[in-house]
């Protein structure tokens, strides 16, 4: 883990009224990687070295609540609005008129949200795990409800501020073994997630996993542990608390395509894509592209898609990134 750490050349980069810390290395057209969430930085371990030795600088930040970055207490702080000023900010604090966007899980609505709200910013946008669908004909909380109205739904659980901080941060360590472990590849396969219960909380019948896969040894683990023990949970859950805020700045823009040129890259198993029983994200996503250059399904992947195959992922990215960065 120390090796990993120790050769970023971390900056601590001002932006819409914020500071974050920026992990940055190599040399030539800017990228800029998301994490999303319970994450950081570091998720991108895999892609930073191997996009900056094919000549990118690869600029990596935690999302602002997150790791070394500001971590502003108000929930409004993390809306949309929020999360892509800081994105588009940063660019131009490195210097950069334009750059790519590559963005997982709650880094890929920032970063397809960034392309549509500050397009001169952005030559060219990826998302990892979660498709762009734009914003619906109402807020997506709202639509959970009424699928999820008896059964859990880990967004429902997140609104009540205070709520899943007390749970997560009560042992911090087993909160991150169980989160990664039971939505990655592996832990897909040995238990699909089952219905709970409205009223459970979101650790509720998920077992210690034991040893864990390859893919997240002790020292990342550590790494991880470290960071949340550090910064808390209030932060990273209250971009979860700003659906209706976030709706009211993006539906007038239902009808818009992003149109830099675009791609989706995701496990088979990845589970954002059931969120809505019978809707097809991808199939969506497809329609609200309007430069969409491939779709890449990983075989067996989970949700920690380029921590769990980074040699699959980094191919993807090359590709892309050789066509339009």
């Amino acid at each position: 883990m120390e090796t990993a750490v120790s050769q970023q050349d971390f900056q601590m980069i001002e932006t819409n009224g914020i500071r974050l810390r920026v992990a940055v290395a190599g040399r030539g057209p800017l990228v800029v990687l998301i994490h999303g969430w319970p994450e950081s930085w570091y998720s991108w371990r895999h892609q930073i070295a191997a996009l900056a030795a094919a000549g990118y600088r690869v600029a990596t930040p935690d999302v602002r609540g997150y790791g070394g970055s500001d971590r502003p207490a108000a929930i409004e702080a993390y809306d949309m609005a929020s999360m892509t000023a800081d994105i588009a900010g940063l660019i131009g604090a490195l210097g950069e008129d334009r750059a790519a966007l590559i963005g997982h899980d709650w880094g890929a609505p920032i970063a397809w949200n960034t392309a549509l709200l500050h397009a001169d910013r952005v030559r060219a946008v990826a998302g990892l795990s979660v498709p762009y669908t734009g914003p619906g004909p109402a807020p997506f909380i709202d639509v959970a409800r009424q699928v999820y109205k008896d059964k859990f739904f880990y967004q429902i659980y997140f609104q009540e501020p205070g709520l899943a901080e007390a749970e997560l941060e009560a042992d911090v360590r087993d909160s991150l073994r169980k989160i990664y472990y039971w939505i990655s590849g592996e832990g897909l396969r040995a238990q699909p997630p089952r219905a709970k219960p409205a009223d459970a909380k979101l650790l509720d019948g998920l077992g210690d996993p034991g040893e864990f896969p390859a893919w997240m040894g002790p020292a990342d683990l550590d790494y991880y542990v470290a960071q949340f023990e550090e910064s808390g949970f209030r932060g990273p859950l209250n971009r979860y608390r700003n659906w209706h805020r976030d709706f009211a700045l993006l539906s007038p823009l239902a009808a818009q395509r992003i149109q830099q040129p675009a791609a989706f890259i995701a496990g088979t198993l990845e589970p954002v894509l059931n969120f809505v029983p019978g809707v097809d994200l991808v199939a969506t996503m497809r329609e609200k592209l309007a430069d969409l250059r491939f779709v890449e399904m990983i075989e067996g992947a989970g949700h920690w898609v380029q921590q769990e195959r980074p040699e699959e992922v980094n191919q993807a990215l090359l590709r892309f990134l050789a066509e339009v960065a």
